[in-house]
């Protein structure tokens, strides 16, 4: 598996870090994830990785500001399956999956250098 990031490609955050893995001299497989819908098995395994759904999810959002009350507070794992799959911009962004399979969630070029062994 290659390293991927997956992310909006219209969102400032996924741009500068695309720009930085360039800089960097470093490849890696872009997916939009409003374009290519990520599937269950991979939110659950980024959920998992990431420490929970409440982590995966950018609750300071437009969109999880303007959701009803009641489905700012899903019951479990299908709930919050089904709300992302509803509203993709939910998931915090960009998504740095390694070649490992390890996910991350968020960008800052410290952290970015450490799990991809850059030199910062």
């Amino acid at each position: 598996m290659t390293t991927r990031v997956y992310g909006l490609n219209n969102c400032d955050t996924c741009r500068k870090a695309r720009k930085w893995l360039a800089a960097q001299g470093l490849e890696a497989d872009f997916i939009d994830y409003r374009e290519h819908p990520v599937g269950a098995d991979a939110l659950r395994n980024w959920a998992g990785e990431v420490g929970g759904w409440e982590k995966l999810v950018n609750r300071a959002s437009t969109t999880w500001r303007n959701l009803p009350e009641d489905r700012k507070q899903p019951a479990g794992e299908a709930q919050w399956l089904a709300l992302v799959a509803e509203h993709p911009t939910l998931v915090k962004r960009p998504v740095l999956v390694t070649a490992d399979g390890v996910a991350s969630v968020g960008f800052s070029e410290t952290s970015w250098a450490r799990r991809l062994g850059v030199a910062s």
